[in-house]
């Protein structure tokens, strides 16, 4: 590295380096690394500057001196984001939704509105984290759906070295919290391996969740890669708690090496449903959206124009014809539409008030200065999933549509009206609509990887020594793939060539620093392509060629679209980004060779980075056998299996199976004897005051439940649940069929399955039921655990 400084608007910021020269050209050298060895890591260690003789009395001893391999001033960094974040819900860009922090943000330091991730979530993280494309990193979708297709093995390979894997080896002390989703969905459980869990991803602690989402009042925590129970606290809220421990460690490292930097990735998985916040805070925006979707894009539209966030000559993409508009709803539906909204108000408040209390505490120990603060609002757009508008997510999830009179009527009679939304025992999700209208002035939203809806998202910088506050939006085009280059950069990292003997593939992403001083110069990055369940679109010098891809996210049977799908009969669009900043005029065919030069450019860039064969993020669910967890057909479990995920748990939702159960009962035994899934969706056998009980929770709209007719007496019995499925048909009935010691208990039929999934987080227990609990008969009870002996599960499939 030769010497450089690099100026900012607060004056000269050198970078770390391994020679100096002075005024008078007279060579100095710091006690830093020099360029070859930094290429490689972990770096050599230093000799020894004591003298080994053959006796204690002949030797002399001395402490080696340590190099430095960092600037003595060289910045923590703490990178904030959050999850399914529309572009105009925030009041700072725009939106009707406080958000003090990012606002706090902003306003110490500069901002950008031409910034991307990658339309969905682990493909999102996978990239900041690494500074590669997401493909590259093998995350071309959710860890949930990944295959063995290269790019889609959801294993980010050891030969892009993480953000956090690099810094320890110059000395940070790294911590996440929050959201992970980036460990194949079978690797997450006791059998590891743990070397692609967040501690072996160079983090050196670790507290959150693992997979898509979570309950925020009954999550399944780790510490590291131990569980963390639920708690019974009624004023629990996991953004709460994720704030308490990240100002913790905060504290803790501050204490313990202070003179140590840090890296810090606070990412607490709000706003990803389900939208669950406490009632005081969802009801700060009673009546605030009755006035519906359309409205709130066009008040939010003149806003973004208002406050600088879009140009002004922006135009303002109109509404699809696949949403309604909101006068087409009945009074009864615009009440339940405008509490949903209200809800997902809240809960995005909240969060970012609780990311506010990790800034508060990094100021309180005076360190605020000398930290650089990525605030990426979302890692993707505002999510459509919710479809029309629902009281479980699970149901669009799954692709069961429910008419908004039959939500209604479950809702008032089995959860106590709108007043259950937001809370513990119902996974609301809002409006498709609410999310388009939360992207003005944008077309899409998350999953739809073409256009800006789905990929552009508000970001804002700050390092109060570094960098001088500007309020001038900057407008370069850049991408998550380039958070890891500027952090590198403004340390005065080189990008290492080899770490832990892998040799390293190269950074695509781009350094942000050349914009902190200058809000107009024109951007340095080239070229990005996009790719997610075959949305896909590429820029290149100021073009945007896009696909919106086979599937409408908000739509049901979006999956179906695939069917007879041919990405070759895609018709793709063309914008002009520095005259059409929100993609609202196709100029194709105006321009068709350059329309031809991008889709070669698209080809290219897909075959360097593995994201061929176009679709194969959504193969596992359009291919059964490519799903995870498929090559077995029996088990044993014991007590000691607990928390095994749903993906890779035994499929006993939707396909033919029988569990055997061999227990030794006590007298009036209570407790679960196995679950799989949450209050959202599931199934469990269970005993209760000496009674055999079953449930099949149906996404928490529909509960078949057998219980046996006579007490069991204490002592050694086999229970037996069959579950027989009518036909192959995603969804179909089945028959339950509940035994005691072979003889019949019980028996009734199930109107349908789950097709997917009962939940994206929830897992699968013996002898309790942790997270959140599957009946509402043991809520009050759980974990529920089981007070009798087990000495086996066996589950096997029947076809």
């Amino acid at each position: 590295m030769t010497n450089e400084t690099r100026p900012t608007a607060s004056g000269l910021c050198p970078t770390s380096s391994a020679s100096e020269t002075s005024d008078a050209g007279e060579e100095r050298r710091p006690n830093v690394v020099a360029e070859d060895a930094s290429r490689s890591l972990p770096f050599p260690k230093e000799p020894t500057a004591s003298v080994a003789a053959r006796t204690l009395g002949e030797s002399t001893h001395q402490w080696r001196t340590k190099a430095t391999h960092l600037r003595a001033d060289a910045p923590n960094v703490l990178i904030i984001m959050l999850d399914d974040v529309g572009f105009a819900h925030a009041d700072t860009v725009g939106g009707d939704i406080h958000t003090p922090t990012l606002s706090r943000i902003a306003d110490t330091g500069v901002r950008y509105n031409a910034f991307h991730t990658t339309a969905i979530c682990s493909a999102t993280r996978a990239s900041l984290l690494t500074g590669r494309n997401h493909h590259r990193v093998e995350s071309g979708t959710i860890t949930e759906l990944a295959s063995d297709f290269d790019g889609y093995t959801g294993e980010i390979p050891k030969t892009s070295a993480t953000i956090p894997e690099v810094l320890k080896h110059y000395g940070y002390r790294t911590a996440a919290f929050g959201k992970w989703h980036n460990t194949p969905a079978q690797d997450v459980s006791a059998a590891g391996p743990f070397d692609r869990w967040p501690t072996g991803c160079g983090f050196d602690y670790f507290y959150g969740f693992m997979g898509a989402e979570s309950s925020q009042y009954e999550p399944s925590l780790y510490r590291n890669t131990t569980p963390i129970e639920r708690s019974n606290d009624p004023n629990y809220h996991l953004s709460e708690d994720l704030a308490t421990q990240a100002t913790g460690w905060l504290r803790q490292q501050h204490a313990l090496a202070p003179d140590k930097p840090f890296l810090m990735y606070w990412a607490p998985g709000a706003v990803h449903g389900p939208h669950q916040v406490f009632g005081e805070w969802s009801d700060k925006y009673k009546g605030k959206f009755d006035t519906g979707w359309d409205v709130y894009r066009e008040r939010a539209f003149r806003r973004q124009k208002a406050l600088g966030w879009i140009p002004g000559d922006s135009n303002l993409t109109p509404r699809p014809d696949t949403l309604p508009a909101w006068e087409s709803l009945s009074a009864d539906e615009k009440r339940f539409q405008a509490r949903l909204m209200e809800v997902y108000a809240g809960f995005l408040e909240h969060a970012d008030t609780q990311a506010g209390k990790v800034v508060d505490e990094l100021e309180r120990l005076g360190l605020r200065d000398n930290t650089l603060i990525f605030y990426v609002l979302s890692d993707n757009g505002a999510s459509s999933e919710g479809w029309s508008g629902t009281i479980n997510e699970m149901l669009t999830l799954n692709g069961v549509p429910m008419p908004f009179a039959q939500q209604m009527k479950i809702l008032e009679e089995e959860y106590g009206g709108l007043s259950a939304l937001g809370g513990p025992k119902v996974a609301n999700m809002y409006h498709a609509a609410w999310a388009w209208a939360g992207e003005s002035p944008f077309q899409g939203t998350k999953l739809v990887a073409g256009y800006f809806g789905g990929t552009r998202v508000p970001m804002a910088v700050s390092w109060p020594k570094g960098i001088e506050p500007d309020t001038e939006v900057r407008g370069q085009f850049h991408h998550v793939n380039d958070i890891a280059p500027t952090i590198y950069d403004v340390i005065g990292i080189t990008p290492p060539a080899s770490v832990d003997g892998f040799e390293q593939d190269p950074l695509d992403g781009v350094s942000l620093a050349y914009t902190f001083t200058d809000a107009k110069v024109a951007t340095q990055k080239t070229h990005q392509y996009f790719e997610v369940f075959g949305s896909r679109g590429i820029y290149a010098d100021g073009w945007m060629a896009s696909v919106f891809g086979p599937r409408i996210p908000w739509l049901p049977g979006a999956y179906a679209a695939y069917a007879n799908w041919n990405p070759d009969e895609d018709v793709w669009a063309l914008y002009k980004l520095d005259e059409d900043y929100s993609q609202s005029m196709d100029v194709s065919s105006d321009n068709p060779a350059k329309l031809a030069e991008l889709k070669q450019k698209f080809d290219s860039e897909a075959r360097a980075n593995h994201v061929y064969p176009i679709g194969a993020g959504l193969g596992p669910l359009l291919n059964p056998r490519a799903r995870v967890g498929t090559t077995r057909t029996e088990w044993h479990f014991n007590r000691d299996v607990t928390r095994l995920p749903e993906f890779c748990a035994p499929n006993l939702r939707a396909r033919n199976n029988r569990v055997t159960v061999d227990v030794n009962v006590p007298a009036k035994a209570s407790g679960v004897l196995y679950a799989l899934g949450a209050v959202a969706g599931g199934l469990v056998l269970y005993m209760n005051d000496g009674y055999l009980h079953y449930e099949y929770n149906f996404l928490g709209v529909a509960r078949t439940k057998l219980m046996s007719l006579e007490c069991v007496e204490p002592g050694a019995h086999r229970f037996d649940l069959e579950t027989i499925v009518s036909s192959p048909a995603p969804g179909a009935p089945a028959s339950l069929v509940m035994r005691m010691d072979g003889v019949e208990a019980a028996r009734a039929s199930v109107p349908a399955t789950v097709p997917l999934a009962f939940s994206a987080s929830e897992t699968f227990n013996v002898g309790i039921d942790l997270g959140c609990p599957v009946s509402l008969d043991y809520r009050d009870r759980a974990p529920f655990e089981f007070n009798g002996e087990i000495n086996d599960v066996h589950i096997v499939y029947l076809s």
